[in-house]
């Protein structure tokens, strides 16, 4: 017998799917937010060899970088508590999406800072820029403006992989689209559904890191 396709009883629970992708979205800003300052940090100390703490952020790099993100949110939130470190769903949620989109934007951005000639350095002391202004106008916005692209792709890919926090019964988008087809038991129109409204919110992040890169980060480039 031929399947019958019905997205009504789907669509009649639109607003649990709209609370989810409204979650995942909060999740990806601030998981993004403290990720990216995160790699801000760790690559100006891998850039510049700062020790010993260039040490510990390649060890972190590479721990993050070479583990599954299913395995990094279990740890935080099943680790920890035998720690001693009790934790939230929400706040295990966030704080593997950070320690994740850390490591990767570390190693994108230390690439952009030591694409920077040494040169502009040079010339920000002989204008006598201070540390912090030289670090913020003649590497780091430069250095932004360079791999903005891959930054803005591996921050969609954070907010892509936020689906696995639904095994934690974080109450993000893919938890609510299992929730609905096990109560109506329509999981093709359910899923057909999810991956359209994640593809919405991609295309919609991807616009929204492009403006943001025009408008602060690639002006003065």
């Amino acid at each position: 017998m031929a399947y019958q396709f019905a997205f009504a009883p789907v669509l009649a629970q639109a607003d649990l799917l709209l609370k989810g992708a409204l979650f995942t979205l909060e999740l990806t800003a601030i998981g993004a937010l403290l990720g990216v300052s995160v790699g801000i940090v760790g690559g100006a100390v891998r850039a510049w060899q700062i020790k010993p703490f260039a040490g510990l952020f390649g060890v972190y790099v590479e721990l993050i970088r070479n583990t599954p993100f299913l395995v990094q949110l279990f740890f935080i939130f099943f680790g920890l508590p035998s720690l001693g470190v009790q934790i939230s769903e929400w706040q295990a949620a966030v704080l593997a999406m950070v320690v994740n989109l850390g490591a990767y934007s570390t190693e994108i951005i230390r690439a952009g800072i030591q694409a920077i000639p040494k040169g502009q350095l040079e010339a920000s002391a002989a204008l006598a820029m201070s540390r912090f202004e030289a670090f913020r106008y003649v590497v780091l916005q430069p250095a932004l403006a360079k791999v903005w692209p891959a930054l803005s792709s591996q921050i969609i890919i954070v907010m892509l992989g936020s689906a696995v926090c639904s095994q934690i019964a974080t109450q993000e988008l893919s938890f609510y689209a299992n929730f609905i087809q096990s109560r109506n038991f329509r999981a093709f129109e359910t899923y057909v559904l999810t991956t359209l409204v994640y593809l919405a919110m991609s295309i919609l992040i991807r616009m929204l890191l492009n403006w943001l890169g025009r408008r602060f980060i690639m002006r003065n480039s």
